[in-house]
C-alpha cells in the first residue's frame, strides 16, 4: 500500500506543470502542486524541483499569500540547484507572503493588572518578541539613558588573560535578589564595541557584579572603564511599562503588558525560534555549489538570537552574529523584491565559495544586528555552515552585488553591528542603497590590520549610496565609509555620508575613514556632510586617494591625520571644505609632510581657515598667537599651493543643498560637479512602508 501511495503521488507530481508548481496555506502535501491542488510548504515544492528530470525552462515555485511558519531552516543543497538556462524561482504570487521562523503566540489568559499571560512550550526560548510587526522592549534600567560604571577591576583568576569579567557599580543598579538573576542582561559600551553578559554573581556590600563570561580581550578598548556606560535589560522587577514583556523561562510564562487599545484579538504577536531561515549549503571541498536560485517578493521574518553563558563580545561589526539567511558555497543565486525584517542577527551572509549573487531591490529592517555580511574573516569569524581556506582559490568570495536596497534601523541587540561588511573578499559592488539608523559604522570594507600580502580584499566598489543617521551618540570610532588594510583598486564614489556622531564627549564620528594600514584606496565624488569629529580622517595608511569630494561641516575638525609613516600617506586633491563653526581645517599628525594636499577649496563661514598642527611641529606653531598655522604659513610649509579660500556657492547649504550655482569659484581648482540627488535607491520600498516605526534601542 505504501508503494502504491508514493506512485501516485510521484504521478501527481508529474501531472504538474513542467515548469511551475504552486504553494498556498490552505494546501496539501499531499496533493499535485497545481494552481488547484497546491502545496503546503514551500519544503514539498523543494522535493518536487528535486523530481523533476526535464528542466529546459526556468522551474518556477509560486507561492501564495499567507504566513509560512517553518520548522527548520529552508536549506538548498547542491541537488536544489538549477543551472542557466533554467534557474529554479520561488516566487510570491502578486500577494504578501510571510515566510517566519516564529511561532504564533494566541491563547493568552489576563491577570488582575490586566497583563497578558501565554504558556510557551518546552525547549522554545527567544529574545526578542514581535508585536503587530514591531519589536517590542524588555524592561530596562535605567528607562532612560545609562548607568556609569563605578569602579575598573581585574579579571577573575579563571579570566585574568581572556578578558574582562567584573566591574564596579554604585548603589542599587544591580541587586543578587533580583529574579531569574542569571537571565538578565547587561549591555556595557566600550569604544567601538559593546559587550552584552549574564550576570553569574552580585556582591551587594562591595558592590561588584561578575559576568558568566569574559571580553575577548583585556585591551583598553574592551574593559569595563571606569565611567562607561551600561544598561540593565530584562529584569523581572521593572517590567511594567506597556508594551514591555518579559518570559519567565522557569515558568514557561510569556507575559506581555497591552498598549491602550490592544486586545488579544487584533494584537498579532511572534516569538521567533529558528536563528536561521534560509540557508543555501554548497560544498566548497567537494566543489559543489548551489547554483542558479532564486527567491523573489518574499518576506523572511522573525529570526532568533539568545545570550549563552559565553555573552556576546567581537572586536569589531558584530560580525560573530549569526544570519537569516547565510550562504556557502552558493553562486548566480539571486534574492530579489523581497524583505528580511525582525532578525536576531544579520539578514544575510555570503561566506565561503560565493560568487556571483545578487541582492537587489530588498527591504532590510529591524536588524538585530546588520544588513549584509561578504567574505569571511579568517580565524575571527567561523560561518555556520562550511569554512574559508586562503589557501583555496574556489573559497574566496567574489563578486556579489548588493543593489537598490533598504538597510536601515539595525544594532537592536548589538549596536556594533553595521549595514554592509566586507571581509576577505574581492570584486563586490554595493550601489545605490539607503543605509541609516544604525549606532556603529555604515559599511566596512577590508579585515587586515597593517600591511599585510597579499590582500585579501581588492576591486570592490562602494556608489551611489545613501547612508546617514550613524553612531546617534553611541558608540565611538565609526564612518560612513570604513576601511582597513591593503585594498588595491577599491573605490568609493558619489555617496552621501551624512549625519555621523559618536558619544557625546567621545570621538571618532567620521565621513571617510580610512583606518589602519588602508592601501589603494580612492574616495572621489562623495557628498560628505554634519559629522562630529571629521569629513574625513585617516589613522594610518598609504597611497589612498581622496579627491574631488564635497566635505561639510564636520564639529571638531575637517580633516584628520592621526599618524606619520615614512610613505606617501594620502592625496587630497580639487575638494571643496566649507565648514559654519570655529574649527580648524586639518587636525592630528602632519608633521613630516609626507603627503600630497592641492587644488582644494576651502571656506569658513565664520573666521578664518586655520590649520592646528600644534604639538607636532613647533617651529611653525610660534607663528600664530593660537597655536595653529593660517593658510598662508599653511602654503609657505608646501601644502595647498594651488588652492584657494572662497565661498563656493552651494545653492543653499543651510537647506542640505550642495549643487553649485554657475558661477561657483571651484571650477578654478579643477573640481567637477556632480549631482548627489543621484545617491540612494531609485526603485520604492514596498514591502515594509507600511510597517510601524522602528523603536530606538539605545539612545
Amino acid at each position: 500500500m505504501r508503494i502504491c501511495a508514493l506512485m501516485v503521488c510521484l504521478l501527481l507530481v508529474r501531472a504538474a506543470s513542467g515548469a511551475e508548481f504552486f504553494v498556498a496555506t490552505n494546501g496539501d502535501d499531499t496533493q499535485a502542486g497545481t494552481a488547484d491542488q497546491p502545496f503546503a510548504t514551500i519544503a514539498r515544492a523543494q522535493r518536487a524541483v528535486r523530481e523533476m528530470k526535464e528542466r529546459d525552462d526556468p522551474i518556477i515555485v509560486t507561492i501564495r499569500g499567507g504566513t509560512y511558519f517553518l520548522d527548520e531552516p529552508l536549506t538548498f543543497e547542491p541537488a536544489d540547484s538549477g543551472t542557466e538556462k533554467s534557474p529554479v524561482i520561488y516566487q510570491a504570487a502578486g500577494e504578501r507572503v510571510v515566510i517566519s521562523g516564529g511561532i504564533a503566540v494566541t491563547s493568552w489568559t489576563a491577570d488582575e493588572r490586566g497583563w497578558w499571560h501565554a504558556a510557551m512550550p518546552e525547549g522554545v526560548y527567544f529574545g526578542e518578541l514581535f508585536v503587530n510587526d514591531q519589536r517590542a522592549p524588555r524592561p530596562r534600567m535605567p528607562a532612560k539613558g545609562y548607568y556609569r560604571i563605578a569602579q575598573t577591576l581585574e579579571p577573575t583568576e579563571a579570566n585574568r588573560k581572556r578578558g574582562a569579567d567584573r566591574f564596579g557599580f554604585s548603589n542599587e543598579e544591580i541587586r543578587g535578589d533580583w529574579a531569574a538573576l542569571s537571565d538578565v542582561e547587561v549591555i556595557s559600551f566600550h569604544r567601538w564595541t559593546a559587550s552584552r553578559m549574564r550576570i553569574a554573581s552580585v556582591d551587594a556590600d562591595q558592590h561588584i557584579v561578575t559576568f558568566t563570561g569574559p571580553t575577548r580581550s583585556t585591551a583598553d578598548w574592551c574593559i569595563y572603564e571606569k565611567n562607561h556606560r551600561y544598561l540593565v535589560e530584562n529584569v523581572r522587577e521593572a517590567l511594567g511599562q506597556p508594551g514591555q514583556w518579559y518570559f519567565d523561562r522557569a515558568k514557561r510564562d510569556l507575559i506581555y503588558i497591552p498598549r491602550e487599545g490592544q486586545t488579544p484579538a487584533n494584537t498579532s504577536v511572534i516569538a521567533p525560534r529558528l536563528e536561521q531561515l534560509v540557508v543555501f549549503k554548497g560544498d566548497v571541498k567537494q566543489r559543489k555549489w548551489v547554483e542558479h536560485i532564486g527567491l523573489r517578493g518574499l518576506i523572511f521574518a522573525h529570526s532568533n538570537w539568545t545570550l549563552n553563558d559565553g555573552g556576546e563580545s567581537f572586536p569589531q561589526a558584530a560580525i560573530n552574529m549569526g544570519e537569516a539567511i547565510a550562504a556557502t558555497g552558493a553562486r548566480h543565486v539571486t534574492i530579489s523584491d523581497g524583505a528580511i525584517v525582525h532578525t536576531g542577527g544579520y539578514a544575510i551572509g555570503f561566506g565561503a565559495g560565493c560568487r556571483e549573487n545578487t541582492v537587489e531591490r530588498c527591504e532590510m529592517v529591524d536588524l538585530g544586528a546588520g544588513g549584509v555580511k561578504i567574505g569571511n574573516a579568517g580565524g575571527a569569524h567561523t560561518w555556520p555552515i562550511g569554512g574559508y581556506d586562503p589557501n583555496d582559490d574556489e573559497s574566496r568570495v567574489e563578486k556579489i552585488r548588493v543593489s537598490e536596497c533598504t538597510i536601515a534601523h539595525g544594532g537592536r541587540i548589538d549596536p556594533a553591528a553595521i549595514g554592509v561588511w566586507i571581509g576577505f573578499a574581492s570584486h563586490n559592488t554595493i550601489e545605490h542603497n539607503d543605509i541609516f539608523d544604525f549606532y556603529y559604522s555604515g559599511l566596512s570594507v577590508g579585515w587586515t590590520w597593517g600591511y599585510a600580502e597579499p590582500s585579501r580584499t581588492h576591486d570592490n566598489e562602494v556608489a551611489f549610496n545613501d547612508v546617514h543617521t550613524l553612531g546617534q551618540g553611541v558608540l565611538n570610532d565609526m564612518g560612513g565609509i570604513y576601511t582597513l588594510g591593503v585594498s588595491p583598486n577599491t573605490r568609493i564614489h558619489h555617496n552621501i555620508f551624512r549625519d555621523i556622531y559618536c558619544e557625546a564627549g567621545g570621538y571618532g564620528g567620521w565621513g571617510l575613514y580610512t583606518d589602519e594600514g588602508s592601501t589603494g584606496v580612492v574616495m572621489d565624488h562623495n557628498l560628505v556632510y554634519n559629522t562630529s569629529s571629521g569629513s574625513f580622517h585617516q589613522h594610518y595608511g598609504k597611497d589612498n586617494v581622496i579627491a574631488n569630494n564635497i566635505l561639510v561641516n564636520s564639529r571638531d575638525w575637517q580633516l584628520r591625520r592621526s599618524r606619520s609613516e615614512d610613505h606617501r600617506s594620502f592625496t587630497i586633491t580639487h575638494n571643496i571644505i566649507y565648514w559654519t563653526n570655529g574649527s580648524t581645517a586639518v587636525s592630528g599628525n602632519w608633521a613630516n609632510d609626507h603627503y600630497d594636499i592641492d587644488a582644494n577649496l576651502y571656506f569658513n563661514t565664520v573666521g578664518p581657515v586655520r590649520f592646528d598642527i600644534k604639538g607636532f611641529a613647533p617651529r611653525d606653531v610660534t607663528k600664530s598667537t593660537d597655536g595653529t598655522l593660517s593658510f598662508e604659513e599653511w602654503q609657505q610649509r608646501g601644502h595647498d599651493t594651488h588652492s584657494i579660500v572662497a565661498d563656493p556657492l552651494f545653492v543653499d547649504a543651510a537647506a542640505g543643498d550642495f549643487h553649485l550655482k554657475p558661477d561657483s569659484p571651484a571650477t578654478k581648482i579643477g573640481f567637477e560637479p556632480f549631482d548627489s540627488a543621484q545617491a540612494g535607491r531609485t526603485t520604492p520600498v514596498t514591502l515594509t512602508k507600511d510597517m510601524p516605526p522602528v523603536p530606538a534601542s539605545f539612545e
